[in-house]
């Protein structure tokens, strides 16, 4: 597994020599041979294979490690998206869309830490059904050295452009935690604009305009009953990534469905195929003139949606990680 060790910088003017050596042999290194993390006043890096200086400087516990963000890593998890049925590409996104949501700015706690499979949040009851996406990816962590919360964020992030979305910037360096945080964080479908706001903007720190990019993931999957209490999908292609959910919510004549009005998964249905559905957070964003004016323009701009949700989704897969990570990496 990825493992940083922690070491306090030597101060240039106290320990010259010690400093150019030390920053000399990381530093000619490749990038992508480097992850680097930042502890609480000390600065940690991760190097892979093995380098004479640092061995010397390190002594036995020089680190061995593989850098995870390889061809092979990534044919494997496209292949595990694949060979499901139904397409596994909706799940990886709400895998990690779920594990970063957790994320507190008040706190400064949760965010993905790789610990859905702890409880309480593996039995939160917003996660019911993510057991099956865990599983299928378990067995490359330790394949490839990579932590859980790097690979559930790594493996969403591939989804998106798989299924023809755009490429989200991502940055390897998060470690599994060992604990979780609290439950009932994350939005809650059957509300509306404020509880909205409350979750995206006074938890996690989004504006508006990322609010609504992030929301229109929704062109991805479908509600299952048997895990949210919804049922059906947003758009006619739930495994193409496009601004159709927008296109969809604006276009087409809503009405509340048959049987759930009043109730707590009241939902919508489309009026003229009945196939298709929108939740009360969906109508929400048609109903707050600030939400509409963003619907709208990825209604109308398909790029523009695509460029707005690849940074909206970047900057969710790194709350609680803010100045902890590596720089991009290529995958």
């Amino acid at each position: 597994k990825l493992q940083f060790l922690y070491l306090i910088v030597p101060h240039p003017f106290v320990h010259p020599r010690l400093t150019m050596v030390m920053f000399s042999s990381l530093f000619r290194r490749r990038m992508t041979q480097l992850a680097v993390g930042f502890g609480v006043g000390a600065t940690g890096f991760a190097a892979t294979g093995r380098d004479p200086y640092v061995h010397a400087f390190w002594g036995s516990a020089a680190p061995e490690l593989k850098n995870p963000a390889t061809p092979a890593l990534r044919n494997e998890i496209v292949e595990i998206m694949e060979a499901q049925e139904p397409h596994m590409g909706p799940e990886l996104v709400r895998l990690a869309w779920h594990a970063a949501g957790t994320y507190n700015k008040k706190s400064g706690d949760g965010g993905n830490r790789g610990t859905m499979d702890k409880q309480p949040e593996s039995g939160d009851g917003a996660n019911a059904g993510l057991g099956k996406a865990r599983g299928l990816l378990g067995p490359l962590v330790e394949k490839y050295n990579i932590s859980k919360a790097d690979l559930w964020c790594l493996a969403s992030c591939i989804a998106i452009e798989e299924m023809g979305g755009p490429k989200v910037p991502f940055s390897f360096g998060r470690v599994d935690g060992a604990s979780c945080a609290p439950t009932g964080r994350l939005p809650d479908a059957s509300q509306g604009q404020n509880h909205i706001r409350k979750v995206f903007s006074g938890a996690m720190g989004f504006n508006d305009q990322e609010i609504v990019a992030l929301i229109g993931a929704h062109a991805l999957g479908r509600c299952n009953k048997d895990r949210s209490g919804f049922e059906g999908p947003w758009t006619n292609d739930p495994f193409g990534f496009s601004n159709s959910f927008f296109v969809e919510l604006l276009t087409k004549s809503w009405d509340v469905k048959p049987g759930t009005k009043g109730t707590a998964n009241e939902q919508y249905e489309d009026v003229e195929t009945k196939k298709l559905m929108m939740l009360p957070t969906d109508m929400a964003l048609l109903h707050d003139p600030k939400f509409r004016q963003w619907v709208q323009k990825y209604a109308d701009d398909n790029d523009v949606f695509c460029e707005h949700f690849s940074a909206a989704y970047s900057k969710l897969m790194n709350l609680g990680w803010q100045g902890k990570l590596a720089g991009p990496g290529d995958y």
